[in-house]
């Protein structure tokens, strides 16, 4: 898959360095991780990569449209390689875990702003926020013991 990240790379005239092709191969196996999680990543196979060369790799591969970031309230940044199609993102509550949510219409933007002030829109990013399916079976209280309390 190498080869494939390399394209990627000269596809938006960033040179291929070994940080970059680390990055990518990190992101692309871990979507939705924050800075420490690609470092360490990143470090497991290359330890001789610095902090400072990941966080400056993440920010070219930002600006250049190859990443997303994304910081949804109360989180840290987290970083994904799906790019360019408008998805929306769900997020636990409990855990923090996030997931892909797709686009309602498909297309960018895919939701409408009611007053959009002049501004062109191109892009709408949307949140939902709850209990994932691990967290939600964890606090489901335990009926059996309430009604058991209660029959004494």
């Amino acid at each position: 898959m190498t080869s494939g990240y390399e394209a990627q790379l000269r596809a938006v005239s960033l040179r291929v360095t070994r940080p970059r092709l680390a990055v990518l191969a990190a992101l692309s196996g871990h979507p939705h991780v924050d800075t420490d999680t690609v470092i360490a990543l990143v470090r497991a196979d290359h330890p001789t990569v610095s902090h400072q060369a990941i966080y400056d790799v993440l920010r070219a591969l930002t600006d250049a449209g190859l990443v997303r970031r994304i910081q949804p309230a109360g989180a840290t940044a987290r970083y994904e390689t799906r790019v360019g199609d408008n998805h929306h993102h769900v997020v636990c509550r409990s855990c923090g875990s996030i997931a892909d949510v797709a686009c309602v219409t498909g297309e960018a933007p895919c939701l409408t702003a009611s007053d959009d002030h002049g501004y062109v829109v191109d892009e709408a990013e949307v949140v939902f926020w709850g209990v994932c399916p691990v967290c939600a079976t964890k606090h489901i209280p335990d009926s059996s013991a309430s009604s058991e309390e209660g029959s004494t």
